[in-house]
């Protein structure tokens, strides 16, 4: 029975995302909208911009750009990772359900949305606590101050930047974040790529005249 308990536990634990020396998003399994596990490793090799959502708030019209966002640059490699909470001014009251189809009637969201989450308080929800820890995020953490607050992560689920509700989707600086990191990893690639080709012919007789 004593054995059975601890595997459970070790399963919640898991499941919640709660994860001894997490050094990236990707370390983490939130919810999704209908209550499954999602490991959000799956979305490795992929940039990412987490957003904390609501239906009711003066910022909800920035679903729009960010389905917007989603469709420029999907398939380049971004994900957009919606988080409804009600945590800020009671501006997400709903169910998941009604969340869910909300977003995709009036704005037609297609990015996913994860089941509403903690923001607050001593149940906040693990990923969250990661991404605001000063001590793990330096130049990225620090409470949320509101709904539409925007965490920018790099392929490696590294965070790169993050963006204050203010700063709507189609600011230039949140486009210009979000190139630079979808840019990075091919700018590696292309330089692995460089560094492997065969030398040219040129290069390869220059080489044979200084030694002759």
């Amino acid at each position: 029975m004593r054995k059975r308990s601890l595997r459970s536990l070790l399963v919640l634990l898991t499941l919640s995302g709660v994860l001894l020396r997490a050094t990236t998003v990707l370390d983490y399994i939130p919810l999704s909208i209908d209550g499954k596990p999602v490991p959000l490793a799956s979305y490795r090799g992929k940039v990412l911009l987490i957003v904390n959502v609501a239906s009711h708030s003066i910022f909800t019209p920035q679903y729009e750009g960010l389905q917007a966002l989603y469709a420029k640059y999907q398939d380049q490699g971004l994900v957009i990772l919606a988080f409804p909470s009600n945590d800020f001014g009671q501006e997400e009251p709903d169910g998941n359900d009604a969340i869910q189809q909300f977003a995709a009637g009036k704005y037609k969201v297609t990015f996913p949305i994860f089941a509403k989450i903690l923001l607050t308080g001593e149940h906040m929800s693990p990923l969250y606590q990661f991404l605001t820890d000063k001590q793990a995020n330096p130049t990225t953490g620090g409470p949320i101050r509101w709904n539409f607050t925007k965490f920018l992560t790099d392929r490696d689920g590294k965070l790169v930047q993050r963006f204050e509700p203010n700063v709507t989707p189609d600011s230039p600086e949140l486009a210009a974040a979000i190139e630079k990191a979808l840019r990075r990893e091919k700018d590696k690639r292309d330089g692995i790529a460089r560094m492997r080709a065969p030398r040219s012919f040129v290069a390869i007789y220059c080489n044979i005249q200084s030694a002759m």
